[in-house]
């Protein structure tokens, strides 16, 4: 029988991915629509609060693509049009969910939060074993970022009320998959700000 695993192993982080103006909104206005964006925007908002109580690091992405469109490689031979161009309100942070002070924001132009960035040598610095995942979408970053943190050995938990993918099957295939890396990566808002409150009284 395999041993069971903490939901929070060592030091943690709260990723937020590419929450920003654009997710929210309504469907005709935005290339990439994502469902329920609203409700998980709201739990991560309570996450957040938590952890900042907590004192545990916390890093905010944003997709972000040259108005010259000549970084979107292959990207836009799938289903998606043009998006997240730099200067555009959309890739702007929410007013009431961006970093504070000494919190983290890294630009990506891929879509996992790993690929081509400085995500790997923060997390080592900050000694982070468990990535505490919320955002967006659960189908391409999240799912793209939660591979490669287990390919480089990181604990990943997926909030599944705090992601939000392109349509609820496209979601939930990619919960099934992340749980099919690490059994223990299914978790909660709940839960989480459970944990996190009881590192704050301890």
């Amino acid at each position: 029988m395999k041993k069971k695993i903490d939901t929070i192993v060592g030091k943690a982080a709260l990723l937020i991915i590419d929450v920003t103006k654009g997710s929210l909104l309504p469907p005709e206005k935005t290339p990439i629509p994502i469902f329920d964006a609203q409700t998980a925007v709201d739990n991560i908002g309570k996450v957040l609060e938590t952890a900042r109580q907590a004192g545990i690091p916390v890093i905010f992405f944003q997709e972000l693509h040259r108005v010259d469109l000549i970084d979107f490689g292959r990207e836009l031979e799938g289903v998606e049009d043009i998006h997240c161009l730099e200067g555009s309100e959309d890739v702007e942070f929410l007013d009431y969910l961006k970093p504070a002070r000494g919190e983290y924001a890294i630009g990506k132009r891929r879509y996992s939060c790993f690929f081509s960035t400085d995500l790997n040598i923060l997390l080592k610095g900050l000694k982070v074993e468990t990535l505490l995942v919320t955002g967006f979408l659960t189908d391409v970053c999240v799912h793209y970022t939660c591979a490669d943190a287990h390919q480089h050995d990181y604990y990943v938990r997926v909030l599944h009320d705090c992601v939000r993918g392109s349509s609820p099957e496209a979601h939930q295939a990619s919960l099934n998959a992340i749980e099919y890396l690490q059994t223990a990566s299914k978790t909660n808002s709940s839960e989480i700000i459970a944990l996190l409150e009881q590192r704050v009284t301890v």
